[in-house]
């Protein structure tokens, strides 16, 4: 290999640094679990809602993998179809939260001081309530089911992603590319949505990553009380509710929706911060030293 071959070779290795093992374990985990919300029905090894009590509560083997619940249900399809249950309702809230947080804070930010002032104070009293209580409160009022507890969490979930848009407009509005481009006559409209909004939302993409985590828990901890999913959902959630009376001699029904669960939080979080990292110059920096 030439000198400059070698050089190059060093350059790349300097511009693009391994990714540690711990964030590609992170990465492929949560490739699965979406693969899973797409494929997991067509996969499962048994129909996921077949009740036959004959086998009820019947440990993990070769032929039931995680075991039956206490209606003799498979506990490893339930899990596969929970998948297209519990991750496309996450998903919903964070869209639906992020798109509408996104509207009131970028308007918050352009709008002037008198709409700022009263977009933020209404943003205000929407962070200074728990947003699991006042979830668990809209899910019981819009009564129980996982539409339910969707339509709550979206409701609760867009003020944080109000402020953050609004800082980052704020940030970028007054940058000089902005500034030049609004010199040269650009639209108002076009100067939103093709200079401000695409360079202040890099972090927002972050901040959705590391939310799939917290959403999932409350939407799971929503079934989890009642006012979610309803048995005989898939829903891992509901499925631990369901286990949770049987723990003593099911415990396999319990821990296995927990452990995906647990796998798929951990798995966003920490792609979230991987993304953080790649996306902060500060940090990436400081990471490579």
């Amino acid at each position: 290999m030439s000198a400059g071959a070698t050089a190059h070779a060093g350059t790349r290795r300097r511009v693009l640094p391994r990714v540690p093992i711990v964030e590609r374990a992170a990465v492929t985990v949560a490739v699965a679990m979406v693969l899973l919300a797409v494929v997991g029905p067509l996969i499962a090894p048994h129909d996921p809602y077949a009740v036959d009590l004959s086998k009820a509560l019947l440990s993990p083997s070769g032929d039931h993998w995680f075991g039956t619940d206490a209606s003799g249900r498979d506990v490893l399809s339930r899990v596969l179809s929970g998948a297209r249950v519990t991750l496309p309702a996450t998903m919903i809230v964070i869209v639906a939260a992020a798109l509408f947080g996104t509207v009131v804070g970028t308007v918050a930010a352009l709008g002037g001081k008198v709409v700022d002032e009263v977009l933020m104070r209404i943003t205000d009293i929407g962070l200074s309530l728990p947003s699991i209580i006042l979830a668990l409160g809209l899910a019981a009022a819009l009564g129980s089911g996982l539409q339910s507890a969707v339509i709550a969490l979206s409701l609760t979930w867009w003020p944080g992603y109000a402020r953050l848009v609004r800082t980052l407009v704020r940030d970028v509005k007054d940058a000089e590319y902005v500034d030049a481009a609004r010199m040269l006559g650009v639209s108002r409209t076009r100067l939103v949505f093709r200079h401000i909004l695409p360079n202040a939302l890099n972090t927002l993409y972050v901040q959705t990553t590391l939310d799939v985590a917290a959403v999932m828990l409350v939407i799971s901890g929503l079934s989890f009380v009642g006012v979610g999913a309803q048995v005989p959902s898939a829903e891992w959630g509901a499925m631990i509710a369901a286990a949770a009376n049987n723990l003593t001699n099911g415990w396999w029904a319990v821990a296995f929706p927990g452990l995906a669960i647990m796998l798929t939080a951990i798995s966003f979080n920490l792609l979230g911060d991987w993304l953080r990292v790649r996306n902060d110059p500060t940090i990436r920096e400081g990471a490579g030293r």
